[in-house]
């Protein structure tokens, strides 16, 4: 039986309090002294929010919130969902009410929805090429400080997958973490006997030695940094070997340690890197270097 996945969502009470800070910000001391000298106070407006180019959509709740924080009777009718592909010309909502609260949610509404959305297109050409492979695309924690977990729903929105989230949801063991604890095994080992049985151990290695090594330990998975196809086809045929499992069991068995390419991954490498059987291909490219999409809000009436 196939399970499809749900599309993600995030809870209210995230939403809300990231965005009121938001707006917080953006109001400063005085609030919008550009709307209140220049829009009278009992003007009403209607805005379509609408998309400039190709993309999938991310974060409409918190444009809608944006607009609610500011006034409550402004309404917010959307037109597309989370996830959604839209083109050029698509209208997303349509925002109505007190003019003055319309202009002012304005730009925290579209920071969201530009920036999110970006992250959710990006991912997806990620994820598109290496749709033929069992690989996935996976983010990292390299994100924005204070968005983290609105651009991961992003990138799940785009088809890629989340890794931890911070330092105390799963052990990522690192370069250093493994000088200074004196060698691959006996980092992961000490991780084992430091965590509980639901924290998955991650060790990072640089060399088809490291991995070995790292084997021995039986980690969850391992991090192949700043590996090359040919090297990761070595690395994958490694781990067949030590799992003692045939080519054809091999990809579905799910007691065998998970491989992840890490480094070097952009939108020219990463079918190959794909291609060379690992299970994941994590970077932060589709978080930090995303290009926002060109979302605008149009005032049609008043």
């Amino acid at each position: 039986m196939t399970v499809l996945p749900l599309r993600p969502s995030l809870p209210a009470i995230m939403i809300e309090d990231q965005v009121r800070a938001a707006l917080l910000e953006d109001l400063g001391r005085a609030g919008d002294i550009t709307t209140y000298s220049t829009i009278a106070p009992h003007l009403t407006a209607t805005a379509l929010l609408n998309t400039r180019q190709n993309g999938i959509v991310a974060g409409m709740e918190l444009a809608r919130t944006a607009f609610r924080l500011v006034d409550p009777s402004v309404t917010f009718e959307a037109h597309v969902d989370d996830g959604d592909r839209v083109k050029p010309g698509d209208v997303l909502a349509t925002v109505k009410g007190p003019a003055r609260s319309v202009l002012s949610g304005e730009r925290v509404a579209l920071n969201y929805l530009m920036h999110l959305s970006g992250i959710a297109t990006l991912t997806a050409r990620y994820a598109a090429e290496v749709a033929h492979t069992r690989a996935r695309i996976a983010c990292t924690r390299k994100t924005l400080p204070g968005l983290r977990g609105v651009a991961k729903y992003a990138v799940r929105l785009g088809g890629g997958s989340n890794h931890r989230y911070g330092l105390d949801d799963a052990v990522l063991i690192k370069d250093n973490h493994i000088v200074v604890a004196g060698g691959v095994a006996s980092a992961v080992l000490a991780a084992r006997a430091y965590c509980g049985h639901l924290v998955k151990i991650e060790v990072e290695v640089d060399s088809l030695e490291q991995l070995r090594e790292a084997l021995t330990a039986s980690p969850d998975a391992v991090l192949l940094d700043n590996m090359g196809p040919d090297l990761l086809r070595e690395a994958v045929e490694i781990n067949r070997q030590h799992a003692g499992l045939s080519a054809e069991d091999y990809a579905t068995s799910p007691s065998r340690v998970k491989l992840e390419a890490s480094g070097n991954v952009d939108l020219t490498t990463v079918k190959a890197i794909a291609e060379s059987g690992v299970d994941y291909i994590s970077t932060s490219k589709v978080t930090m270097a995303a290009p926002t999409l060109d979302i605008g809000l149009d005032a049609v009436t008043q």
